[in-house]
């Protein structure tokens, strides 16, 4: 039998993402280096959906506070494309 897939945030996000901008169920699993249906029921799931026709996505506000240290979309966008890629970050301990 097959193992359970996890989902994390970080990958949730990259399918979303990459469905708002356009991108093909098949460029999604190919970049996310799994089976095609695999992503679109998941994508079904997170509601994934791409955008109207002629719409254009609206502009990061430049007044937004930092994220914290981890946060989800911070973090994929740093370790996306390398072997950390899914992973979820975890804090190291504090020494006093």
């Amino acid at each position: 039998m097959p193992k359970k897939l996890v989902w994390t945030e970080a990958q949730d996000l990259q399918i979303r993402r990459m469905r708002a901008e356009g991108h093909s169920w098949d460029q999604i699993a190919d970049r996310m280096d799994m089976n095609r249906w695999t992503v679109i029921e998941r994508g079904r799931r997170i509601g994934a959906r791409l955008p109207p026709p002629g719409s254009t996505p609206a502009p990061a506000d430049p007044e937004r506070p930092a994220m914290q240290a981890g946060d989800p979309v911070s973090w994929g966008a740093i370790t996306e494309g390398t072997v950390l890629a899914g992973r979820v970050y975890v804090r190291a301990p504090v020494r006093r």
